[in-house]
């Protein structure tokens, strides 16, 4: 089972899309940050440094007129395999929507089959929420104060809202052709 999305392997995936910055990397984890929480500058350098050092990226080192010098982090085979095996696995039972949201921004590193697992998989758990919420809620229907029929009215509202997101999701995602790949002798399989 795959753990939380580490800033290590978010840092990987968002490579696989260009090469990037620190600051690059950063400022588009803030862009998200009311729905990931980002990382820190003082997690994101550390990070790329352990990275370099495992042979997981490489680095360029761009200078700049008048400024101090950009370093710009290439992912390299080994990241990508990396990234690859990490992607794999399953999420934990459980995970945080903020770990749901952090593997999505790595979509593009699934393979067609991984990400409709992946959203399967979230599916069953908001469907298990959801289930759970209404469940205590009725039972507590005629005893609940106020602020609790609002926390459970929140709670519902937002599973209901995300259960028809996956639902329209998965049925656009079936409804796609498989991406395919031309192998050497010229045959085309479709990748999965």
């Amino acid at each position: 089972m795959a753990r939380a999305v580490s800033t290590r392997h978010l840092t990987l995936g968002l490579l696989t899309q260009q090469p990037m910055s620190g600051y690059d990397i950063k400022r588009f984890l803030k862009s998200l940050s009311w729905m990931i929480d980002s990382p820190s500058f003082s997690s994101i350098y550390p990070t790329l440094r352990a990275l370099r050092e495992d042979g997981l990226v490489t680095v360029e080192v761009a200078p700049r007129q008048g400024k101090s010098p950009r370093k710009i982090y290439t992912i390299t085979e080994a990241g990508r395999q990396v990234l690859g095996e990490w992607m794999d696995q399953p999420v934990a039972p459980g995970a945080s929507l903020r770990t749901f949201v952090m593997r999505l921004i790595l979509a593009s590193n699934f393979s067609h089959t991984g990400l409709i697992a992946h959203l399967h998989q979230r599916r069953s758990q908001v469907a298990a929420h959801h289930a759970t919420l209404k469940r205590i809620a009725e039972a507590l229907d005629g005893t609940m104060d106020s602020g609790q029929r609002l926390a459970f009215g929140y709670g519902l509202t937002l599973a209901t809202a995300e259960l028809a997101w996956l639902d329209s999701t998965l049925e656009q995602l079936s409804q796609q052709p498989l991406p395919v790949e031309v192998v050497k002798d010229g045959s085309v399989i479709p990748t999965v």
